[in-house]
């Protein structure tokens, strides 16, 4: 699959410009997420510099990605004022700006790696939740 994933709010918190703290395991979720084979475009608004250190930032996590707000790492915009196209193919998108909020991202790569919709994934931790074996203290109880 070839995944797009946007940086402040979704890797690191929002500090924008200045690169946030990680969001807990982020970048692990990340990596393991490409180790599976998944091509990971870093989709942001940086630009310039704070582009450059954003992906340095992921690097020196030992995260690198196949392409940065394009569709193929060779993409270059064409002329001396042109822009990359930001219209990135992917087959998902993970942003904290999409409707609801970002979930963690043990959320994310159970749906990921499964192939499960938000809602067939809280279908899941309802129905494991459903079939939990009481604690020790709650049959001790009695409850």
């Amino acid at each position: 699959m070839i995944i797009a994933v946007d940086f402040d709010g979704t890797i690191v918190e929002h500090r924008y410009p200045e690169i946030g703290k990680e969001i807990p395991f982020a970048i692990a979720t990340l990596k393991k997420l490409q180790a599976e084979r998944n091509l990971l475009i870093l989709w942001t608004v940086r630009e310039g510099k704070l582009l450059d250190e954003a992906v340095e930032y992921c690097r020196s996590r030992g995260l690198e990605f196949y392409a940065v707000n394009a569709n193929h790492p060779d993409e270059q915009p064409a002329g001396e004022a042109a822009t990359a196209c930001r219209k990135v193919n992917a087959d998902l998108f993970i942003d904290d700006c999409n409707l609801g909020k970002l979930p963690d991202w043990g959320a994310i790569y159970e749906m990921v790696h499964n192939r499960w919709s938000y809602e067939r994934y809280l279908d899941e931790v309802r129905y494991n939740a459903a079939q939990a074996k009481p604690s020790f203290w709650s049959r001790l109880r009695g409850k």
